[in-house]
């Protein structure tokens, strides 16, 4: 059983790996030690089903008998970005700033992170929206599931609609309040 949330420490540090189907990852800390392990469950909490590698995320930390395991999140930052972009949509300058684009309500229709693509459906709107894998690491989620309700900052691409930003609903609730 864990000890109660008072006697957990706050530690910061970046996403070694998570793995949404294992349903667990590891953190490590900026101060060192042992790997922290981030369950499924914690990051739920949250309001996000994945986290990108080498994003940045602060939590509260208990030591338990199988070592450091994070029980709660308090911030993700996505990683910075490799080399620029490398959707040719979002690199051209084109693309107005990204808060300046309304939220708009989705629900994932498919995402497969092996192809690096899927679609999301606009509530209330028949056409899909392109979502690529970059724009989603950059978002800083790892992978999207069938039916996941989503929030889109959406521009026009050359080919279509596509997502510039994606938030988990959760955290568009908390952005909007």
């Amino acid at each position: 059983m864990m000890e109660p949330a008072a006697t957990a420490q706050r530690i910061s540090g970046r996403v070694k790996w998570f793995d949404p189907s294992k349903g667990f990852g590891f953190i490590v800390s900026d101060l060192g030690g042992a790997d922290i392990l981030l369950h499924a469950n914690v990051l739920r909490n949250f309001g996000q089903s994945s986290v990108a590698d080498h994003a940045r995320i602060t939590v509260l930390v208990q030591q338990t008998a199988r070592g450091a395991q994070a029980v709660e999140v308090l911030e993700i930052v996505p990683p910075e970005p490799e080399n620029g972009a490398v959707i040719e949509d979002l690199d051209q300058g084109t693309a107005p700033d990204l808060d300046s684009l309304p939220l708009l309500p989705a629900r994932v229709k498919w995402f497969d992170k092996v192809k690096g693509f899927g679609f999301a459906n606009i509530f209330g709107h028949p056409e899909d929206v392109f979502i690529h894998i970059e724009v989603l690491r950059r978002s800083g989620l790892a992978d999207l599931g069938p039916g996941e309700a989503i929030c889109l900052r959406v521009i026009e691409g050359k080919r279509g609609r596509m997502a510039a930003q994606v938030l988990p609903w959760e955290t568009a609730l908390r952005l909007a309040r």
